[in-house]
């Protein structure tokens, strides 16, 4: 087995003594390198090239979830596993935004932490559970949210949201429906400002999410 070359980016001394002596437990892991903020972690990667970083989000100068946005970018190929007392869903929403692959919060068991290193070595993402049920709840929190958004829509904006979707410019949207051109871009407005979308580009794009067009058309 390869050996996985790791480095620990903590603020805290001690954190990073307790995630190295687990580390060296796990069969396959070297902790190369320890960083006490993002900035110091940056020219340690670079350095070290490492294949896997843990990394805490709160640290001065430059905070974790900072780091991984620039790590990411510079170094595509390591994995970049969050370890954090934050569980709440806008913490891991952004940490998924910046390219990191897993999401732990500091209270799990020393075994998660190796199901989740397995798991991002062999290309999947991984969320600790209580986090995990967190962004759930909160993307169906959101889905409601959009498909409520779209229940408001009478049948008529629903057509012209379509045909705008497919490219139909006003004039020729007002001779389908059989309806004036000041009637189609007051749909249009009210559309834009029903669904908070304040461009036609936006407004397609929603029109895909809610299956109005496919994306081919």
């Amino acid at each position: 087995m390869n050996t996985v070359r790791v480095v620990l980016a903590d603020d805290h001394t001690l954190v990073r003594a307790g995630l190295r002596k687990l580390l060296e437990s796990v069969p396959g892991m070297e902790v190369v390198g320890e960083a006490g903020d993002g900035l110091q972690l940056l020219e340690m990667v670079e350095k070290l090239q490492p294949q896997v970083v843990l990394m805490d989000i709160a640290m001065p100068g430059l905070n974790g979830l900072e780091a991984t946005g620039r790590l990411v970018k510079g170094w595509p190929s390591i994995k970049v596993l969050i370890l954090s007392m934050h569980q709440n869903a806008e913490y891991v929403r952004q940490a998924l935004r910046q390219g990191a692959v897993a999401y732990l919060l500091k209270d799990a068991a020393p075994l998660e932490l190796e199901w989740a290193l397995a798991a991002v070595l062999r290309g999947e993402t991984y969320l600790s559970p209580a986090v995990s049920k967190g962004v759930v709840s909160d993307y169906v929190h959101r889905l409601r949210s959009e498909e409520h958004a779209a229940d408001a829509l009478t049948p008529r904006q629903r057509e012209v949201l379509q045909l705008i979707a497919e490219g139909q410019s006003t004039k020729e949207i007002a001779r389908r429906l059989d309806l004036s051109v000041k009637t189609v871009e007051t749909h249009r407005t009210q559309l834009m400002k029903q669904l908070d979308i304040h461009e036609v580009a936006g407004l397609v794009r929603y029109a895909i999410r809610e299956g109005l067009v496919s994306a081919t058309e």
